[in-house]
């Protein structure tokens, strides 16, 4: 038995035109059939209304159940999906777009490949026809998919090569259960929710999730750059793309480069423009989404600020919209209202994170979801061009480094027990340790010591720095600074930049798109040297140039500021404070923490003794993630509240 079915609410499909593209959405299934398969896989379906409002589709055999939900871009009425190849041999549901589908479509009709559709998730099944695992290698796009060969009962599935689209998996019972979000898979009969210990005290360094496995165990994410094949409950998993970066050692001409830069970057700028409507810009005051809004030619950009006047980025975007002759859109969010959406958010994202301008990207995407679907953004600028001021810190210790390290080492110990923070105890403390001992990331909370002193079950050997050495390995021949890139291109940016990026766009059915991470973007960046990445005065010195030639010098010179939240003023005001105190002292917290340490981080803090808003932060979006998982009533989103959003975009778009 076959059972096949597309639920088509896109009443606008038969007047657009059909560009090819594929629409925007949500994935999930699993192996083998159940007594009541079509209901567990709508319920799964259901759980990730909000990925893909638009429709809905099915494929149910007695070998394989999948399900995808639909976000209409382009090609709204011949891109259905699960979609077949012409022998109905393999059948896939993709989440994604692929920028280069029509090079390789041609390429694939030359070879006798026949098409019945416009849309780029027929190039994947073609694709696969005939080059395998090596269709990956010739990907430009972002992509998470699965493809079912019915002859063979074995199932692919891939994710790109960033890691821009999540996808997550499990065994149960002998299925092989996957999905776009985990909270998909816990609609799977079976699962039984456990908190990962692991996953946990290594978070509380990173500050996100940063093992294969996730906070729930059991369930893993495949990770970036990597496809998995199933068959016969053997699964294999291989990775296909690495981020290494492989400087030039040769001289290189400035002026050719940041043409390369500037062409480069315009040009999947415009592949990332494809669409049926309208795309917007997200635009804050940094050089990354000012660079963007020159260059994409929409006419709406959106921003938001906070009501602290170092937390406002909206002048500045108003005023280089309006230089630009583009309408922006803008809002302060208030503090009330920050807070208040803060369970709601930890239960979007799937797993805790603790990156407080998360928060920020889901009110500026929640305000753009209200005019388009699709917004550009300016994630991954940092790592490949080499943008965050932390990647000046090898420059600026090098000629204490050169001092005996035993000196060093001394030293640091005896500064180590000074209480507070005088000036240059920092500056002695890092200068005694190499940079594959002091940096994990872009975000380094709490150390080993902190995290036995707050855990109530530290494990052993977990030092963040087992997880790093074998990237730190594979670059020992690298430059410092570049050495930290590739850290950030395997850590920080999938686990936290990414992660925000698509679970906090899909929250309000908006696509999120970054022409940063390109393929042929990453090609020209990986061979960028360090000298024309960071100097003196700055960072991202090549790309600063390139954008420089469409912004003001303050504009294209502005230091890294990223998405700045004030929770370090909140944490020290008497309503805040007794908010994080009563959670930091409930039964929950006592489950995991020592409750006497999280109090006494936390009044050390509100003193203005030290600045340990992160280290609270981390603990407290834990908890409310905790609470909304694994209490009873505390989920903030029902099935009935994503359904909800499903007629609420039918009557917007299609009213």
């Amino acid at each position: 038995m076959i059972y096949f079915y597309f639920e088509d609410i896109s009443l606008r499909a038969q007047s657009q035109q059909l560009k090819g593209v594929a629409h925007m959405c949500g994935i999930c299934g699993f192996t083998g059939t159940l007594p009541d398969g079509k209901t567990v896989l709508t319920n799964m379906m259901n759980r990730i209304i909000h990925r893909g409002p638009d429709g809905g589709g099915q494929f149910i055999n007695e070998d394989m159940t999948m399900g995808f939900r639909r976000l209409s871009i382009i090609d709204l009425n011949t891109g259905d999906q699960p979609m077949f190849n012409e022998d109905k041999s393999l059948v896939i549901t993709f989440n994604g777009e692929i920028y280069n589908y029509k090079e390789l479509k041609e390429e694939l009709i030359a070879k006798g490949h026949i098409f019945s559709n416009k849309a780029d998730t027929e190039v994947l099944l073609h694709g696969y026809e005939e080059w395998g695992e090596k269709l990956l290698d010739r990907l430009r796009g972002m992509f998470a998919f699965v493809i079912w060969d019915i002859r063979k009962k074995e199932l692919f599935a891939a994710r790109d090569m960033f890691g821009i689209k999540p996808f997550y998996f499990t065994e149960i019972d002998g299925h092989l259960v996957y999905g776009s979000e985990i909270k998909s898979i816990l609609e799977f009969p079976g699962y039984h929710k456990e908190v990962n210990l692991q996953a946990l005290e290594q978070y509380l360094s990173f500050e996100y999730s940063v093992l294969p496995e996730t906070f729930f165990k059991g369930i893993f994410k495949l990770m970036p750059g990597h496809y998995m094949r199933w068959k016969n409950g053997e699964m294999e998993i291989c990775r296909y793309f690495d981020p290494m970066l492989a400087p030039t050692d040769q001289p290189v001409n400035h002026e050719e480069l940041i043409d390369q830069i500037d062409k480069t970057l315009q040009d999947s700028i415009r592949y990332h423009m494809v669409s049926d409507v309208e795309v917007a810009s997200l635009l804050s005051s940094g050089v990354d989404s000012s660079y963007v809004a020159t260059q994409f030619h929409g006419q709406h950009t959106f921003t938001v600020g906070f009501d602290y006047e170092t937390y406002n980025e909206i002048p500045y975007a108003q005023e280089l919209s309006k230089s630009l002759g583009i309408d922006n859109e803008s809002m302060v969010i208030s503090t009330e209202e920050y807070w208040k959406e803060l369970p709601k958010i930890q239960y979007y994202m799937d797993e805790p994170l603790a990156d407080a301008s998360a928060s920020a990207l889901y009110f500026v995407d929640r305000m753009a979801a209200d005019k388009v679907k699709v917004i550009l953004s300016g994630e991954g600028s940092d790592e490949l061009f080499g943008g965050y001021v932390i990647y000046h810190e090898p420059m600026s210790l090098a000629r204490y480094e050169k001092l005996p390290k035993g000196f060093r080492k001394g030293l640091a110990s005896i500064v180590k027990h000074i209480p507070g923070h005088p000036k240059g105890k920092g500056f002695i403390l890092r200068g005694s340790q190499s940079v594959e001992e002091r940096f994990i990331g872009n975000a380094n909370v709490y150390s080993t010591e902190q995290r036995n002193r707050v855990l109530r079950y530290p494990t052993p050997d977990s030092d963040p720095k087992y997880l790093t050495k074998p990237y730190y390995d594979k670059v020992k021949d690298l430059k410092d600074p570049e050495k930290m890139q590739y850290i950030d291109l395997n850590f920080w940016l999938i686990g936290d930049i990414l992660l925000k990026a698509d679970k906090m766009s899909m929250a309000h059915s908006l696509e999120s798109r970054v022409p940063f991470l390109d393929r042929k973007v990453f090609e020209l960046a990986r061979k960028i040297p360090l000298s024309e990445k960071i100097n003196d005065e700055n960072t991202k010195v090549c790309f600063r140039e390139a954008a420089h030639r469409y912004l003001s010098d303050r504009q294209a010179s502005k230091k890294k500021l990223g998405f700045p939240v004030p929770i370090r003023i909140w944490l020290r005001t008497d309503k805040y404070y007794e908010i994080v105190k009563k959670e930091f002292t409930s039964p929950e917290a006592e489950k995991f923490f020592h409750t006497d340490e999280l109090v006494r981080i936390l009044d050390a803090h509100k003193s203005g003794k030290e600045d340990y808003a992160r280290h609270i932060w981390v603990v407290y979006m834990f908890l409310l993630w905790y609470r909304e998982y694994f209490t009873e009533g505390g989920c903030s989103v029902s099935i009935e509240d994503e359904l909800a959003i499903e007629e609420r975009r039918r009557n917007k778009v299609y009213a």
